[in-house]
C-alpha cells in the first residue's frame, strides 16, 4: 500500500522542478549579462601576470559607478583598429594612464606618470632578464575619457604603445574609450594552482593626479 502522504510531495517536486532550474538558467543569464563573467587567455600578451588559456574571473558591474583606475587588469572591447575583426574582440591589458595622466618613456628605465617614476615588477621576465617598459620614447596625455592600456608581457603585447606607433603617434587612436571596457579582471580561478587575486600592484598607489 502506497503512503499517501509521501506520494504527494514527490509529486509536487517534480511539477517544480522545471520551474526550478528556468529559476537557476535565468539567473545564470542574469549574472554573466551584468554581474560576472569568465575570460581565458588566448596569448602571452600578459605574461607573466596572465598565462595562456588562465581563466579569469571579470567583474562587469564596478564600472558603472566609477572609472577604471591606474593599475587595475581590465578587459575591453578592442577597436576594429586594434583586432582587424569588425564584429569586435575581447582584449586584456593593464591600466597604465587615465584621463589627463601625462606618461612618459623613460627614466632610469622606468615609465614616468605625472612626473612621478613607476616601478613595475609585473613587467614579464625571464632567466632574470626583464623586458624594458617600452621599445622606444614617448610622451603623451591620455585624453578625457579615455585608457592607455599595456600588456605586461611588452614585447609581445599588441597596446596602446604599439597602436601610437601605428598611427603616426595619434594618442586617440592609441586609447581606449572608457565606454569600452566590459569590466575589470579581478581574479584567476583556474588552473587551480595558478588561483590568485589580480590587485593593483602597490608603485600605483604614490602616483599623483594630473
Amino acid at each position: 500500500m502506497i503512503d499517501e502522504q509521501t506520494e504527494k510531495p514527490r509529486s509536487s517536486f517534480w511539477k517544480e522542478l522545471p520551474i526550478l532550474l528556468g529559476v537557476a538558467i535565468l539567473v545564470a543569464v542574469l549574472v554573466r549579462a551584468f554581474v560576472l563573467q569568465t575570460f581565458f587567455i588566448p596569448s602571452p600578451s600578459m605574461e607573466n601576470t596572465l598565462q595562456i588559456d588562465d581563466r579569469v574571473l571579470v567583474n562587469k558591474l564596478v564600472y558603472d559607478f566609477r572609472s577604471p583606475h591606474r593599475g587595475e587588469v581590465v578587459v575591453f572591447k578592442a577597436p576594429t583598429s586594434w583586432s582587424g575583426n569588425p564584429d569586435g574582440e575581447d582584449f586584456i591589458k593593464r591600466v597604465i594612464g587615465v584621463g589627463g595622466d601625462r606618461v612618459v618613456c623613460c627614466d632610469a628605465g622606468k615609465l614616468v606618470i605625472n612626473g612621478q617614476q613607476l616601478d613595475e615588477p609585473y613587467i614579464y621576465s625571464v632567466d632574470g632578464q626583464q623586458d624594458k617598459p617600452a621599445d622606444q620614447e614617448f610622451d603623451i596625455t591620455v585624453p578625457e575619457g579615455r585608457l592607455w592600456v599595456m600588456g605586461d608581457h611588452r614585447s609581445a603585447s599588441g597596446d596602446s604603445l604599439e597602436h601610437w606607433q601605428q598611427s603616426g603617434r595619434d594618442v586617440t587612436e592609441a586609447t581606449i574609450p572608457e565606454d569600452k571596457v566590459v569590466g575589470r579582471a579581478f581574479t584567476v580561478f583556474w588552473p587551480v594552482n595558478r588561483a590568485t587575486w589580480l590587485s593593483v600592484p602597490k608603485p600605483f598607489d604614490s602616483i599623483p593626479s594630473p
